[in-house]
């Protein structure tokens, strides 16, 4: 008898494990700066906290981006439509869906009177 409870029991830690990996599996949101001084002579790489910032957006987390150096000239729409990174969508194209989810996008103010 003692045998056939330990082993209606046993039966059921599956049960149990798999509620405990969901638990887990919950995250809690993470608050994160994108950085880049990437420009427009590397598109790829110019793209990428764009990129990568609204797929953290989408996955949770709170997302904030700060360009300084070449990378604030990005902001300004004509060299954002010209910027085609390889294998992404256009930059102008991110942009919209970025500011489409409120992420905010700051820049260096030195690095954008420099620039003009």
């Amino acid at each position: 008898m003692a045998r056939r409870r330990f082993f209606s029991q046993l039966a059921a830690l599956p049960f149990l494990a798999a509620s405990t990996v969901k638990a887990q599996l919950t995250h809690k949101p993470l608050n994160i700066m994108m950085k880049s001084a990437w420009g427009s002579d590397d598109p790829t790489k110019s793209a990428f906290p764009f990129l990568h910032g609204l797929a953290l957006a989408e996955a949770g987390h709170d997302v904030r981006i700060f360009l300084l150096g070449e990378a604030v000239s990005l902001m300004r729409k004509s060299l954002a439509t010209a910027v085609i990174p390889v294998g992404w969508p256009p930059l102008a194209e991110t942009l919209d869906k970025v500011a489409a989810r409120h992420i905010p996008i700051y820049a260096c103010g030195a690095c954008c009177r420099a620039r003009g």
